[in-house]
């Protein structure tokens, strides 16, 4: 739905000479919705880590219990063996006291029938116990066996996501020194790409080396369908005044069409899924660097091309756990 709404707005935008200010709010609204699900997003992955590090100490916890608990199980087994001696002790006594006299004999059989009944009902109580014990301590290894699971699987999209920028930086070697930057943050990558690589001053429209770059991006995003990607235009602080600027009401509607502009070059390439895809327009207000100086305003003016793994499974096993 975004992607046929911001294509009708384009169309619209290059078709008229000024766009309605209903339009610019609409533009507004669809942006806030979409920053709001990449904070969410943002918030979904600090959440995870949170609870990532909490599943750990918890593990950590859970081990200490099971040692303590079959510390405690191992006492019980030799008290229950120490008691199984003292039973066969009576035991034989019992029999000796047979061949006694009748008055000793009732009253040792007395006593050994209260002292028989004492250890079958601690037997049985350690019996219990035992089983008791075993059952917790197979549940605590359950548990910690989904930890390390879940250790294991993060372990992995990190490991992905190591992957997915070294391939990227292979296949964007050429423009190094172009205005394109590649790095790896809190779990994702980030492909940047300054203005001057890919737009005219003005202009949504991506030039020819522009192009080559963004389809490189796609190339890899087509071979990794597992990659929520987010595209994010950002600008410097100049205001654009109405028609003046060539049919841009303002620095948030041209980030938007420029991050639509690359959004529709990666979706030509068939093997990217596009419900993978985000378009979104930050206008000046996310500046990597003041805008007092010419080369601050360039560094600004830019494309952010943000690929997170996705965590539904993760989550999934977060909620079992």
């Amino acid at each position: 739905m975004i992607k046929r709404i911001s294509f009708g707005l384009l169309a619209l935008a290059l078709t008229t000479s000024c766009v309605s200010k209903k339009i610019y709010a609409d533009l507004e609204t669809k942006f806030a919705d979409l920053k709001k699900e990449r904070n969410a997003l943002a918030d979904q992955n600090d959440s995870l880590k949170t609870n990532n590090a909490k599943y750990l100490a918890e593990n950590g916890n859970l081990k200490t219990e099971l040692d303590k608990l079959k510390a405690e199980r191992d006492k019980l087994a030799n008290d229950y063996a120490a008691s199984s001696n003292n039973l066969k002790t009576l035991q034989a006594s019992y029999n000796a006291l047979e061949k006694n006299s009748d008055e000793a004999l009732k009253a040792n059989m007395d006593k050994n029938r209260e002292l028989l009944a004492q250890l079958e009902a601690k037997e049985k109580a350690l019996a219990s116990e035992k089983d008791r014990l075993n059952k917790l301590s197979a549940d605590l290894k359950d548990r910690s066996d989904r930890v390390n699971e879940l250790e294991s699987m993060i372990a992995a999209k990190e490991a992905a996501m190591k992957k997915l920028k070294e391939t990227l930086s292979k296949s964007l070697k050429a423009f190094e020194g172009k205005g394109l930057t590649i790095h790896q943050k809190d779990g994702k990558v980030y492909v940047s790409m300054e203005n001057k690589l890919l737009f005219e001053s003005g202009s949504w429209t991506v030039g020819a080396e522009g192009k080559k770059a963004v389809d490189l991006v796609g190339k890899v995003l087509g071979d990794n369908p597992d990659i929520a990607v987010l595209i994010e235009g950002h600008t410097d602080n100049d205001k654009i005044t109405g028609v003046i600027g060539g049919g841009v009401e303002s620095n948030w509607d041209l980030s938007t069409k420029r991050a639509t502009a690359i959004v529709n070059i990666i979706s030509a390439n068939a093997k990217v899924k596009k419900e993978n895809l985000t378009a979104a327009g930050r206008g000046e207000y996310s500046p990597l660097m003041s805008n007092d100086t010419p080369d601050g305003k360039a560094k600004n003016r830019r494309i952010e091309i943000i690929l997170t793994p996705k965590l539904d499974e993760i989550s999934k096993m977060l909620n079992e756990i």
